[in-house]
């Protein structure tokens, strides 16, 4: 799935009105398959610029094309079918908590199901193959019965990313999927997550706060500052500098992250006003 987005400019759904954007001016060009990762210190609007992709926030003023279609000029049922081909994976799974973890898993495939489907679903959910073979890519397939309220926090979070694995999506957005994961199950997830969608040809876009997981993960980085889209980079060419510019004032959130070493001489700088295309 292909993604343009075009002087973008989007405001946090929780700003009131008049508040100022959340994305300013994002200008950005997505190839079918291609596989992101989007960095910055927190508020820099990586959430929100997921939410924008997935077509849950309107544009205040720019445009966004998701196949060469903008979503915002559809009518309702060509809009939901359109959502329906987005996986949208937020840093705390909406899970409910006393639904089996096999049910949670294959209700990722409801998007692409009719109403009728749909509802018979429910009663007689099929495919708990599938959910086990999706939940072993992430070291849980001994909890497909287990119920959801049973589970740690690490053990949700892997359970929402098996879930984009059993989707029919042709997008994946995965927003920050490590936060409560140890740094070995982190590495086995964005595994997991990097294979399949190549092996399937899906088009991954992530946000991350380790940052070194993100450049060894990753071909492609976008660095994200105060809305604003700071570079776009192979990940070879995210420099020491150009992390300590992103993450000035934030250094606190690059320590323990990075896996470039930090300069030390001259002190780290305020970002670029333009992004860099490197």
């Amino acid at each position: 799935m292909a993604l343009s987005l075009d002087g973008l400019h989007v405001r946090h759904p929780a700003a009131g009105e008049g508040a100022a954007s959340a994305l300013i001016d994002v200008g950005l060009q997505v190839a079918p398959g291609e596989q992101v990762v989007v960095i910055g210190p927190s508020g820099a609007g990586k959430t929100t610029l997921l939410h924008a992709l997935a077509c849950a926030l309107p544009p205040m003023q720019g445009s966004l094309r998701v196949d060469g279609k903008d979503p915002w000029a559809l009518g309702a049922r060509e809009l939901r079918r359109l959502r329906g081909r987005l996986f949208l994976a937020p840093q705390t799974p909406p899970l409910p908590p006393r639904q089996r973890v096999v049910t949670s898993v294959l209700a990722a495939r409801l998007p692409a199901m009719g109403l009728g489907a749909s509802l018979a679903w429910w009663f007689r959910p099929r495919g708990a193959g599938d959910a086990h073979a999706a939940l072993e890519r992430f070291d849980l397939g001994d909890k497909l019965w287990e119920r959801v309220d049973r589970l740690s926090g690490g053990e949700r979070q892997r359970v929402g990313l098996a879930r984009a694995l059993l989707s029919p999506a042709a997008l994946w957005l995965i927003d920050e999927p490590l936060s409560a994961l140890d740094p070995t199950r982190a590495a086995q997830a964005l595994r997991a997550l990097t294979d399949v969608a190549r092996e399937r040809g899906v088009t991954l876009l992530a946000t991350l706060h380790q940052v070194d997981l993100a450049l060894a993960n990753f071909p492609r980085v976008l660095g994200l500052r105060e809305g604003r889209l700071v570079f776009d980079c192979p990940a070879a060419d995210v420099t020491p500098q150009r992390l300590a510019d992103l993450y000035a004032s934030f250094e606190h959130e690059l320590s323990g992250g990075a896996a470039l070493p930090l300069p030390v001489a001259g002190g780290a700088q305020r970002p670029e006003r333009h992004m860099i295309h490197c």
